[in-house]
């Protein structure tokens, strides 16, 4: 079974209802960093997500 990498933004901002999912290490870091930057107005380098938000699932 392929593995996905997650981040679901609601458990970083209680009040978003953001995910993201991807086979696609690198393409759910970009999406996740966008989406950080553009909704939330915070800059994440792609080792904080990775170590902070995303999940393999």
């Amino acid at each position: 079974m392929t593995k996905a990498h997650k981040l679901d933004c609601e458990s970083a901002a209680a009040d978003c209802r953001f995910i993201i999912q991807s086979e696609n290490e690198e393409e759910a870091l970009e999406l996740a960093k966008k989406h950080m930057r553009d909704v939330h107005g915070q800059e994440y380098t792609g080792e904080e997500l990775r170590d902070e938000h995303l999940r393999v699932v």
